[in-house]
């Protein structure tokens, strides 16, 4: 940027917030790329602000007075995606009462916005790599191909080089989109932001709400920086907006930030860890709903069992304590402890969360933190 003054403009134009040397050098990259056409691919963990990110290519492009679709292709059954994405003709399949337009036709002459784009199934991927080379796609139940002038902007919260590897990504279209890379780092790696992006966050909720805050004290502020953020921005926003409720516009205080980010609690801190890279994406997947259960609070002697089987075994000292028998805590009788399976807690656990949210799957999912489509995958698998 050539000054403070035209940083601080781009920001507020764009809604991405920071002082530090990683959101400038992001922004200038943003600047070179959005007046192109080229495709760009956006990673980052999830509440890293990639949608913020896509937005603003597109508020910054020459597309800018035209469409700006964005779609979820994590949320999205894999069954529909296609159709949805390229549009069907009708009597393609049951249900196909008439000829639908998908969004890349609604995105025409501007940007389509794939999120989640780790999530797409492969057969999906091909006729996107079509479009991409070609501007050319057809219609589900089509015969026709049709011409789409459409910027395609993708983001990942997964490492797509691993998913190439496993063969879950094409390794083409990877390249094709990787060519311009934009990664935005975890606000853990970007501490220094904090500061500027509390300001805003304070500013927005209290021009909305019309109410007063005092603001957080600097010890506060600091206490913060020491936080890991797992759910980064996103996070954080969440989190100044509920301390300003509780403490009723008062000053936030450090005492209760700590208090509020569980900051005195080792085993609070320790699960919210990443998850280790070498690990297949369903042994991640079970560490994730695990950390859950944890989180739940559920039956100590249950977790001890997942435990277990999680790590394949444990020593003979600890499974002469594991093998013991327990009194239950509602009956008072002595039960034998009895083997159980990852499987079968996250089976368990995702028949639970179902239940509770009356069976909505959207929901659900959102609770355990995973796909829409993992789910529906996960439900399939167990019998639900």
């Amino acid at each position: 940027m050539n000054d403070l003054a035209s940083l601080k403009s781009l920001q507020e134009k764009i809604g991405f917030y920071g002082d530090s040397p990683e959101v400038e050098e992001l922004l200038q990259t943003i600047v070179m790329v959005a007046p192109t056409d080229l495709s760009v691919l956006i990673t980052g963990e999830s509440g890293t602000g990639k949608e913020v990110i896509a937005n603003a290519i597109h508020t910054l492009s020459k597309r800018s007075d035209k469409p700006l679709i964005s779609v979820n292709c994590g949320a999205i059954p894999e069954g529909i995606l296609e159709s949805e994405l390229f549009g069907h003709e009708k009597g393609s399949f049951t249900g196909a009462i008439g000829q639908k337009k998908g969004y890349f036709e609604a995105a025409n002459s501007g940007t389509i916005f794939l999120d989640e784009i780790g999530e797409m199934p492969l057969n999906t991927q091909v006729k996107l790599l079509r479009v991409l080379e070609t501007s050319e796609f057809m219609r589900v139940g089509g015969t026709a191909s049709h011409k789409v002038d459409v910027r395609i902007v993708a983001a990942s919260n997964k490492n797509l080089e691993v998913a190439v590897e496993r063969n879950e990504f094409r390794r083409d279209l990877y390249f094709r989109l990787k060519a311009i890379t934009i990664n935005i780092p975890p606000l853990r790696k970007r501490i220094d932001d904090i500061p500027a992006l509390l300001r805003k966050f304070m500013e927005d909720y209290i021009s909305k709400n019309d109410i007063r805050f005092k603001g957080f004290s600097p010890e506060a502020i600091e206490v913060m920086k020491k936080h890991h953020w797992p759910g980064n921005v996103r996070e954080l926003r969440n989190f100044v907006e509920t301390a300003i409720i509780l403490n009723r516009g008062e000053i936030v205080h450090s005492d209760y930030v700590r208090s509020a980010l569980n900051l005195n609690e080792t085993a609070r801190r320790s699960e919210f860890l990443p998850v280790p890279l070498n690990k297949t994406p369903d042994q991640a997947e079970r560490e994730l709903i695990y950390r859950m259960l944890v989180a739940l609070k559920l039956d100590i002697d249950e977790i001890k069992k997942m435990m277990l089987a999680a790590t394949g075994g444990v020593s003979d000292k600890d499974r002469n304590f594991y093998d013991q028998p327990y009194v239950d805590a509602e009956s008072g009788h002595l039960n034998e402890v009895q083997p159980t399976t990852m499987s079968d807690m996250e089976r368990k656990l995702i028949k639970e969360t179902l239940a509770k949210y009356n069976g909505s799957r959207r929901k659900t999912a959102r609770a355990l933190q995973i796909s829409e489509r993992t789910l529906y995958r996960k439900i399939n698998e167990y019998g639900l």
